[in-house]
């Protein structure tokens, strides 16, 4: 055994905390741009139309759902900084890309999917960090140092629209560089401030992150890709299978919980726009608080779980966390008898826009920069009769969405930190990156099918048929994990090499 000494012990942690930087820096990279991307695109192409939008917003989540596996693969076999490196460069590039898409004469909002495309492949980089992590921790470390990351990349989420706000003081028509055609303004500056960040990580990269792996136990050990005298003894704790059911059982839990919160994510703006009668303006305003304090309330239960991780176990929470995720959706169902109001103006006057069922694919944030054509004074609220489900089905209270809300912000982060953390414990001493690839790809694959459920099921068939499906797929989900229940145990632990 190789006692670690306090210089590896520090210099391992200074690496991690690397990680939680680049996992920061990944999320903000995606949420920074999303509240300007409509008014934006809007301005360098005016061909583009609300569902174009939607290509846009999802081409963030398919570049990382296929770069995911490709960087993890990387990183299994060579030094994890070339694969972060390059990951963060792409970022960087596309960033710069998003900052000149106005400069060519015409097919502007292709060159603008291209640029969030390559940000999202970029951001593939997230299975690299996670499996780094995973290898860079004991058994002991490994929920906090799992939960840790998640709360950098909840933080990111959040704080991307913060920046986004603050650089809205430099105006529409901002500043314009006209050597190298570089406009700086409230649309540009936050890619190009993304950008900079993205220098500054590669930079802490190259003199402060170094290879370091230890076994379950903590014992340091020479990693696949080591890097010179960073290695310790080889870990013969490496041989064993892993438990296959095991590791597709974490896959589908975690698409699951993936995709019923981009499902709440997305629903939040026509479901209250339905319900309530509230105006795009409204919507957005009153759901971007909600959805802050979700935030900010998911990232207190990431830091709470890590305590009480140590007391109940992993398997017992992500139980727990399933079930209020289950309760949150069940009362969303429309139990009452009064209904929503309706949109009766829509048939009277024909020159009112209706609401499309594009736009109920679009998240809340996505709809902040839409307007009403000049010649509309008043905006059609209430449930619109395209939607024939509105003549009959009971309206959602505001005391249920809200209780919705805060259960699902509650059970959501629980499940993902045991979700990665779990996953992470039961590959063991085995490479992680293309596992890791794959459960990232997992999450992306949900985000991008998300708002297509909602577009298709919620619009057509209405919230009752909507949130029913929701509960049936996280019973399954509860159903799976009992039958996997032993299973889901450390690869040491199932190879008799330390006792749960």
């Amino acid at each position: 055994d190789v006692v670690e000494t306090q210089e590896h012990y520090k210099s391992r942690w200074r690496s991690i905390w690397i990680m939680y930087l680049t996992m920061f820096l990944s999320s903000v990279g995606f949420s920074i741009v999303i509240m300007s991307v409509w008014p934006y695109l809007q301005k360098i192409d005016p061909t583009a139309d609300a569902s174009f939008l939607g290509w846009i917003i999802a081409s963030y989540s398919i570049g990382q759902m296929v770069a995911s596996p490709l960087f993890g693969l990387w990183s299994n076999y060579r030094p994890r900084r070339e694969p972060l490196v390059v990951s963060t460069a792409i970022s960087v590039a596309a960033n710069c890309l998003y900052a000149y898409v106005h400069v060519p004469h015409s097919h502007n909002k292709y060159y603008m999917l291209t640029a969030r495309a390559l940000v999202g492949f970029g951001a593939g980089n997230v299975a690299v960090v996670r499996s780094y992590i995973a290898g860079a921790t004991s058994l002991t470390e490994r929920t906090s140092a799992m939960a840790n990351t998640s709360a950098c990349q909840a933080v990111g989420f959040i704080l991307g629209p913060v920046f986004q706000t603050c650089f809205t003081l430099i105006g529409e028509e901002g500043i314009t560089w006209k050597l190298v055609h570089l406009q700086l303004n409230m649309y540009t500056a936050p890619v190009l401030f993304g950008a900079l960040l993205g220098v500054i990580n590669i930079i802490l990269i190259f003199a402060i992150f170094r290879e370091h792996r230890v076994d379950d136990m903590g014992r340091q050990c020479k990693s696949i890709n080591f890097e010179g005298e960073e290695s310790g003894v080889l870990d013969q704790d490496a041989e064993g299978n892993v438990d296959h059911v095991a590791v597709v059982a974490i896959n589908f839990l975690f698409f699951v919980i993936l995709f019923v919160f981009a499902v709440f994510e997305t629903i939040a703006t026509p479901l209250t726009m339905d319900m309530y009668s509230w105006t795009r303006k409204e919507a957005v305003f009153y759901n971007g608080i909600i959805l802050s304090v979700v935030g900010i309330e998911s990232v207190i239960v990431f830091l709470v779980v890590k305590t009480l991780s140590k007391k109940t176990g992993e398997r017992a929470i992500l139980h727990g966390g399933l079930l209020i995720v289950l309760v949150g959706f069940f009362i969303l169902l429309p139990w009452g008898k009064k209904l929503p109001n309706i949109q009766w103006q829509e048939i009277k006057n024909n020159s009112i826009p209706r609401t499309t069922s594009t736009e109920m694919l679009m998240p809340f944030w996505s709809l902040q920069a839409m307007q009403l054509p000049s010649n509309h004074t008043v905006e059609p609220v209430g449930c619109p009769v395209t939607q024939s489900w509105c003549l009959n089905t009971p309206m959602i209270y505001l005391a249920q969405y809200i209780s919705s809300d805060i259960l699902i912000g509650l059970g959501y982060p629980v499940c993902n930190v045991m979700s990665y953390t779990l996953y992470s414990k039961i590959l063991g001493p085995k490479p992680q990156g293309v596992y890791m690839g794959w459960l990232t790809a997992s999450g992306s694959g949900a985000r991008i099918l998300g708002p297509v459920f909602v577009s298709q099921i919620y619009t057509h068939l209405g919230p009752r048929w909507a949130f029913s499906l929701i509960c049936g797929v996280v019973v399954v989900s509860l159903l799976l994990l009992e039958i996997v229940y032993k299973r889901l145990i450390a690869f040491s632990v199932r190879y008799g090499r330390m006792q749960e």
